[in-house]
């Protein structure tokens, strides 16, 4: 238990212990230990094959992260996309290297709207009913949740919507009754299946979550680099057992990211405006 706990602690040390130290800030979707536990790994493999020492930057939310990045307090962030289209609206210092693969083995996840298997709600007339939410820059947030109500003629304007925070806040939130329905990522969703929690509605798949470079503090060999030992891994192959100690969200491979990816999402984003809190 000793030993765990000042492995935990050399990788929290400040950067400036570190000469060649990467910071990195891994969303914060689910409880920090949780976030912790997923990405150690990770920072293992980048210091045994490039060198590079990780510390990790852990923020309560999603604008924390953003703001840090373009101050040039980060050179790594694990991002969703409306967080990563978000950044590089104000900083095109953000590089997306890496999309994580799902379990499936696609690119691509998908959000959904959740509720109790026990109650029933038509989403072409729900009205005044509790929603609960991730935070405002989340891709599985207003954004995808109003978008699914609106697809079916309703809207969150017509709710009482409250953010919570992480994915599986939202969850949790759901299943203690404390709300109607939920929007978070489908994956988190079903982890709550076996207490009742069922999908409603689900978006078409969006580009799965990106390991995001900063172009002002690595230089472009340092960034390629990363890309390449990661894509570079056999999660079916050579690489199975190795992955299998990673975080389930980033275990499963990646393949090249680009800006490019991005434009469904741009599309979305711009024909909702993002109240920054709920309203009740």
């Amino acid at each position: 238990m000793r030993v765990a706990i000042l492995w935990l602690a050399l990788f929290l040390l400040p950067s400036a212990l570190h000469a060649h130290a990467l910071v990195f800030a891994p969303l914060p979707m689910e409880n920090r230990e949780t976030v912790l536990k997923q990405f150690m790994p990770l920072a293992l493999y980048l210091k045994q094959t490039l060198g590079h020492d990780i510390v990790f930057d852990y923020s309560e939310n999603y604008a924390q992260i953003l703001e840090k990045f373009r101050q040039g307090k980060l050179d790594l962030a694990y991002l969703g996309p409306l967080p990563y289209v978000s950044l590089k609206a104000s900083d095109d210092n953000a590089t997306p290297l890496v999309h994580f693969r799902e379990a499936s083995g696609d690119p691509l996840y998908t959000c959904a709207i959740v509720a109790m298997a026990d109650r029933s709600f038509d989403l072409g007339h729900l009205e005044n009913r509790k929603v609960a939410l991730t935070q405002p820059l989340s891709t599985c947030g207003f954004l995808s949740t109003n978008g699914l109500l609106r697809e079916r003629g309703s809207g969150l304007a017509r709710n009482l919507y409250r953010y919570v925070n992480k994915h599986d806040e939202v969850a949790k939130a759901v299943v203690r009754g404390e709300f109607d329905l939920g929007g978070l990522k489908s994956a988190i969703g079903r982890k709550y299946a076996h207490l009742g929690l069922t999908i409603l509605a689900e978006t078409p798949p969006l580009p799965s979550f990106a390991l995001v470079g900063n172009a002002a503090s690595m230089s472009q060999q340092e960034r390629d680099a990363i890309r390449d030992v990661l894509v570079g891994l056999d999660p079916a192959g050579k690489d199975k057992v190795l992955l299998s100690t990673w975080g389930e969200n980033i275990r499963y491979g990646s393949v090249p990211a680009r800006d490019s990816d991005y434009a469904p999402v741009r599309e979305l984003l711009g024909q909702t405006p993002i109240p920054e809190k709920g309203n009740f």
